[in-house]
């Protein structure tokens, strides 16, 4: 067992003692779908604060083939499946926090730099016996452990995005990076199944727009992944009679991401909770703005003060219930590319703040907790005429005229 290599169950061990662990491990069973077949690179981007490193962290302990977790899953739900068995802990698991390596170095060089030495430092201490052509080239001493052994690998990277997040200007590093992944993933033999997990979906950038082998689940595109992007509307439900809360308060306050999925034909609507905000309601009996505290309005605010193409009439009307038509399709799948009013909002939609409807192809803000932080966001700032126009316009729908 190694820091990044095979690093074992102690975390998906510790989601499972929580006070509230809510079985998402049918999970597997879609990944288990894809692992050694050409759909094997799967993204999958979330808001802050939606489950993905608790999933991760259940993938890495189900494949990883240095520990027994047979107890751990046989009780949940992917304990039923037909591949349960087949696949658990049969795959060297890489599982990797780009956020770690981010914080710990001061440029993209180095980043890179440290997590080829840091990945190659744990392989040769697992796999001595192997002679390496290039010990100080990743990808080589990768193919040379799945030549020498016949293990493949199951890379798990989490925040893959960040550096796209805090190194937003610089395109010079958002190149080397996906150079780095392309090269290090797409189309190698020893790659069982690579997993990424984010906030942004795969950055668009000309021919770099190639880490163009991942298939993409996203809060505009959940696929049939979309039961797995937060809480369901039963699982709140049932935590709701187990916790004595009102299910209908609940529903005001945290419901409201609507995600579409067709499955084997069928057409199934989810309504999704943001996992952080019940949990904390749950815990603390009481209603109230808790995935909003993980990130202050003025993250919001520098996109909404944007008020491109007429932003501010579309941030009124929606905070008044209505919803606005977008194309998501020019959205370059960053933070600074804006070219219309439809981009920021599109970002709004992957970053939470918004809810996308793929048929109606339209924007709503999607409960009560995020709709206050638009109003704390725009309550500093030079919008008053918009408050008042919020107002009165609740005022009209709450008395029917």
């Amino acid at each position: 067992m190694g820091s990044y290599l095979n690093p074992g169950s102690d975390l998906f061990e510790m989601a499972l003692q929580s006070q509230i662990f809510v079985d998402k491990s049918g999970l597997i069973e879609k990944t288990n779908r894809c692992v050694r077949t050409l759909q094997r690179y799967l993204c999958v981007s979330r808001p802050r604060r939606f489950g993905k490193s608790m999933a991760a962290d259940m993938l890495a302990a189900y494949y990883d083939r240095s520990t027994d977790t047979d107890a751990l899953f046989r009780n949940l739900k992917i304990g039923g499946s037909e591949t349960y068995k087949k696949h658990r802990n049969q795959y060297d698991v890489i599982k990797i926090n780009m956020q770690e390596f981010l914080s710990a170095t001061s440029g993209i060089d180095e980043m890179l730099r440290m997590l080829n030495d840091y990945l190659i430092f744990d392989l040769k201490e697992q796999y001595s016996q192997v002679r390496f052509r290039d010990e100080k080239n990743l990808v080589q001493v990768m193919k040379d452990v799945y030549a020498s052994t016949r293990h493949s690998f199951v890379i798990l990277i989490d925040e893959w995005d960040c550096l796209f997040r805090e190194y937003q200007q610089d395109q010079n590093a958002q190149k080397k990076y996906l150079d780095f992944l392309r090269f290090w993933l797409k189309d190698k033999e020893y790659i069982a199944l690579a997993y990424m997990t984010g906030i942004l979906p795969v950055k668009k950038y000309g021919s770099h727009s190639a880490l163009n082998m991942f298939t993409e689940y996203s809060m505009t595109d959940a696929g049939d992944l979309a039961e797995y992007f937060g809480f369901t509307e039963s699982e709140v439900q049932e935590l709701c009679e187990q916790y004595t809360m009102s299910f209908e308060e609940a529903r005001a306050w945290y419901n409201g991401y609507h995600l579409i999925s067709h499955e084997n034909g069928n057409r199934k609507v989810y309504s999704m909770y943001s996992p952080k905000s019940v949990v904390e309601a749950m815990q603390r009996r009481k209603f109230g703005t808790y995935w909003n505290q993980t990130e202050t309005y003025e993250a919001l605010k520098v996109y909404i003060q944007m008020n491109m193409d007429g932003l501010k009439d579309a941030i009124v009307e929606m905070l008044a219930g209505g919803s606005i038509r977008i194309n998501t399709g020019t959205f370059s799948n960053d933070m600074t590319t804006f070219a219309t009013r439809d981009d920021v909002l599109t970002l709004l939609v992957h970053l939470g703040y918004l809810t996308y409807d793929n048929e109606k192809e339209t924007v709503a803000i999607p409960n009560r907790e995020v709709s206050q932080e638009y109003i704390n966001a725009i309550s500093t700032m030079d919008w008053t005429e918009v408050v008042r126009s919020v107002e009165a316009s609740r005022t009209l729908v709450e008395t029917g005229m």
